[in-house]
């Protein structure tokens, strides 16, 4: 948008500065808390090795190298730049890097050059039998990388790793629950598993990004620099803009779309928000609910295709399931969850008669798509990409490429040899949060497949369940959420899929339906008070009350909390055929278009009177009476049985009548 344009929405509006935006990031992303280096050499420095870091993912993509030592330089050249980048406490000075964090630089590289060095004699020679040398190098790695982990993600996961990695030191003991017993493990068998396999530190986690997940981060980078996010917001306020709470409508639009590309809901957040959150509150709507729409779009931007934050990457790796096939069945789920937000968000509007922005203030969508609308090439070329089979991790790369072609169009959006490089720079420092957090969450995997951990969480899910597939969902939900309380999106979905989504095994659900289930309590953790990183941002932008715009922000996702239920109740929302498919299939076919058809209106049609019940509003204002059938109706529509769809359709017909009615009287002239 231009300075013209933008001069009507400026208009007594204070948008967010970018200092301000840097301070609220680091309140409440840790990952953000980088240092401000003042000596340039060292600057210099740290930029050239974190471009080397992309360089060396882009090349090994397709000249591919042993995954073992790959996954080592990964991971060493990643939390040696973390010990660059982030100071040790909050105290100590950010203008310059300490000795002992350069020799914590030089230790991390040490570990990947010892395995590159060792492998051949690993590998053959001792056959994966860790010898004293093997053992004291994987105890100063597993340190190295949990400090690393505190530093980027704070105390939780690395606290959770440590607990993990005490299980097997003490599950011999007599005093251990026999259900939790194993036999006795010592530092040959553990620090082996997680140093010298891939299934410790190096295992599917890191697997996935270092393959996926770092080379679309490294394509967000890229998109981020060609002005992709400002197209996003331009658009939305074309489309949106002027529309009855116009500016929540747009929040929604822009976070959803950039939250699918980035995955990173606070910074997200604090990004886009610091545009559209002070819009929100000037048009009439709250302090405490303009932060929750916010924070509600920017979290469920991470269940949308096509990139999902790259969660739908590492759940392809994790599952064996084709990525064409993830992104297809999150498609209709994830649709359903924002005309939740929307709808909540409009009929909010309603009641309250939030007007949108005049449309003399906003630009036209015909003029945004001439000048950035170019941008949305690249993504419309990785879509076909990945459609016809193209490798997932050469898919980036051609993307990226066609990004710098295809933003060369416009002098507005070109990126020179600079430009390149600072993208290939930002992309290596936003993949660090991401690494190191799968690394840590590598501790954990490696303890549950060298132990019998995972079957005790799997037997105690389903022991609580008592045979039930609706407790069993429950309590997996339950154990989900408490799971991906404060943890990144993509750690807290590799930990659930591994702790809580086998428990649904038990009941023959398709494993694609089982990890898209975990994912979204996982991800709605980061939503969902106590712990509302998220709604804590949105808060911080707007001054409203943290606690109060998180319970605003559960209650605009309220849909995203049904949604996981109805689908594996009927999969044939995931617009998937699994008929007589065992647990384990990792190939499926289409559902019936009816059948698709049928759920998807009902389900629309559903989440429509939720959102009306629960804001109390549809054309008129509704009593309390009233917005409880209402929303008992909406239930009805949203459950999959025929019985409940017809009750349900009556219900909230007859209100949606009477409520149009009662409108047209109160809007009629007065009768003499």
């Amino acid at each position: 948008m231009s300075e013209t344009e933008k001069k009507g929405i400026a208009a007594e509006t204070e948008f967010l500065d970018e200092q301000k935006q840097e301070a609220l990031l680091e309140k409440f992303d840790a990952d953000s808390r980088t240092r401000k280096i003042s000596k340039r050499t060292v600057v210099l420095f740290i930029s050239i090795v974190a471009i080397l870091y992309s360089v060396f993912h882009l090349y090994t993509t397709f000249n591919p190298i042993p995954a073992l030592q790959q996954r080592a330089v990964h991971v060493a050249v990643g939390i040696g730049l973390i010990f660059l980048l982030y100071p040790m406490t909050k105290k100590q000075s950010r203008s310059r890097v300490p000795w002992l964090d350069w020799l914590l630089f030089i230790g991390a590289i040490a570990t990947a050059g010892y395995l590159i060095s060792q492998y051949t004699a690993i590998v053959t020679t001792r056959g994966g039998i860790p010898n004293t040398a093997d053992i004291v190098m994987a105890v100063v790695t597993v340190l190295l990388v949990l400090e690393a982990a505190r530093r980027v993600t704070g105390w939780i996961l690395p606290v959770l790793a440590l607990i993990f990695l005490a299980y097997p030191f003490f599950s011999h003991m007599p005093w251990v629950p026999i259900s939790m017993a194993t036999r006795p493990f010592d530092l040959g068998d553990i620090f082996g598993q997680l140093y010298l396999k891939t299934e410790g530190l190096y295992s599917t986690a890191i697997g996935a990004s270092v393959n996926f997940i770092f080379l679309f981060i490294l394509f967000g980078a890229f998109l981020a620099k060609s002005g992709m996010g400002q197209l996003f917001n331009d658009l939305a306020l074309a489309l949106a803009g002027h529309k009855q709470g116009g500016p929540a409508k747009v929040a929604v639009i822009s976070s959803g779309f950039m939250g699918s590309i980035n995955g990173a809901a606070v910074a997200n957040v604090v990004g886009t928000g610091a545009f559209t959150i002070p819009m929100m509150k000037k048009i009439g709507y709250s302090k405490n609910f303009s932060g929750a729409v916010e924070a509600s779009a920017s979290v469920g931007g991470q269940i949308l295709p096509p990139i999902m934050g790259a969660s739908a990457f590492i759940m392809a790796e994790t599952t064996g399931v084709e990525y064409g096939t993830i992104a297809l069945a999150a498609l209709i789920p994830a649709l359903l969850y924002f005309l939740g937000v929307i709808m909540q968000v409009h009929f909010r509007a309603g009641r309250r008669g939030l007007k949108g922005i005049p449309k003399a203030d906003l630009p036209r969508v015909k003029e945004v798509l001439k000048e950035r609308g170019h941008l949305l090439l690249p993504i419309l070329i990785l879509i076909f990409l990945l459609y016809r089979g193209v490798p997932v991790g050469q898919t980036a790369i051609y993307t990226i490429v066609a990004t710098v072609i295809i933003a060369a169009i416009r002098k507005e959006t070109r990126m020179g040899f600079r430009d390149i490089l600072a993208a290939l720079d930002s992309g290596a420092r936003q993949s660090l949060s991401v690494m190191v957090a799968c690394a840590v969450v590598g501790i954990i995997i490696g303890v549950v497949s060298l132990t019998s951990f995972g079957n005790v969480m799997t037997s105690s899910i389903a022991s609580l369940g008592a045979g039930s597939l609706f407790l069993t969902l429950f309590f997996t939900m339950l154990a989900s959420m408490v799971l991906g309380m404060g943890l990144p999106s993509i750690p807290a979905y590799i930990i659930t899929a591994t702790m809580a989504a086998p428990a649904l095994a038990e009941f023959d659900i398709p494993i694609i339906v089982a990890h898209l289930f975990v994912f979204y309590f996982g991800i709605f953790a980061n939503i969902t008070p106590p712990v509302a990183l998220a709604a804590f941002a949105g808060a911080g932008i707007s001054g409203g009350d943290p606690m109060k715009t998180g319970f605003h922000a559960l209650k605009l996702s309220s849909a995203g909390f049904l949604i996981p239920y109805l689908f594996v109740y009927n999969p044939a929302m995931l617009m998937l055929d699994t008929e007589g498919i065992a647990t384990n299939a990792r190939e499926f076919g289409m559902a019936a278009p009816v059948d698709i058809l049928l759920i998807t209106a009902t389900a629309v049609i559903g989440i429509t009177a939720l959102s009306a019940a629960i804001e109390g509003y549809f054309r008129t204002d509704m009593n309390l009476i009233f917005r409880i059938l209402l929303g008992a109706g909406a239930i009805g529509m949203i459950i999959p049985e025929t019985y409940s769809d017809v009750i349900g359709i009556v219900i909230v017909g007859a209100i949606f009548v009477v409520n149009f009615l009662k409108e047209r009287r109160e809007s009629s002239p007065a009768t003499a």
